[in-house]
C-alpha cells in the first residue's frame, strides 16, 4: 500500500516524475547510494520525529547528522525518535521506504538546508527498494515543507 500511495501521489501532483524501483534494496543511506550510483549526501532521508506531542517529518541529505540543539531551537523542545512501529503506523511507510510523499497521515515537513547541495536528491518512495529523483526546492513545494537548518 505504501509503494501505492506514493504513485499514486506522484500521479496527483507530479505526474513527470517515476517512481525508480529497484531489485535490490535501498533501505539505508549507502545501499541506497551504492544502488544509484550517488553519494550517500545525495540520498535524502526522512527522520520521523516526535517534538512535544507532534509528529514531523524531517528530510535532510544522506550523510547528516541531526543537531540536537539545532533541534530544540528551531522547534523550542527536544526531539525524540519514533520507534519502528510508530514509524509505520503514523506515515504508513516501512522504515527504510519512509518519504514525506503518499502520507497515511498528514505531517508537518521539514526540509534541511543541508539537501540544497544538490540539484537532485533520490529520497524512499514509500518501499525499502523505491526512490524518485527530485530537486531538494520542488520535493519541498510539492510536500508543503519549511526550511530548517537542523543538521551538523
Amino acid at each position: 500500500m505504501s509503494l501505492q500511495s506514493v504513485r499514486q501521489f506522484f500521479a496527483d501532483n507530479a505526474p513527470d516524475i517515476e517512481v525508480i524501483e529497484l531489485s535490490q534494496s535501498t533501505a539505508t543511506v549507502a545501499l541506497a547510494a551504492a544502488a544509484h550510483n550517488v553519494a550517500p549526501g545525495q540520498i535524502a532521508k526522512t527522520l520521523s520525529l516526535k517534538v512535544k506531542n507532534e509528529v514531523i517529518l524531517v528530510v535532510a541529505k544522506g550523510d547528516a547528522r541531526l543537531d540536537n540543539k539545532k533541534l530544540k531551537e528551531a522547534f523550542g523542545a527536544k526531539a525524540r525518535m519514533l520507534s519502528s512501529d510508530e514509524v509505520v503506523t503514523v506515515t504508513g511507510h516501512p522504515v527504510g521506504g519512509v518519504c514525506p510523499f503518499g502520507l497515511e497521515n498528514p505531517l508537518a515537513v521539514y526540509c534541511d538546508v543541508s539537501l540544497r547541495e544538490f540539484e537532485e536528491v533520490l529520497p524512499a518512495a514509500g518501499a525499502i527498494h523505491s526512490a524518485v529523483r527530485i530537486s531538494p526546492e520542488r520535493m519541498a513545494t510539492l510536500t508543503d515543507a519549511t526550511w530548517v537548518d537542523v543538521c551538523q
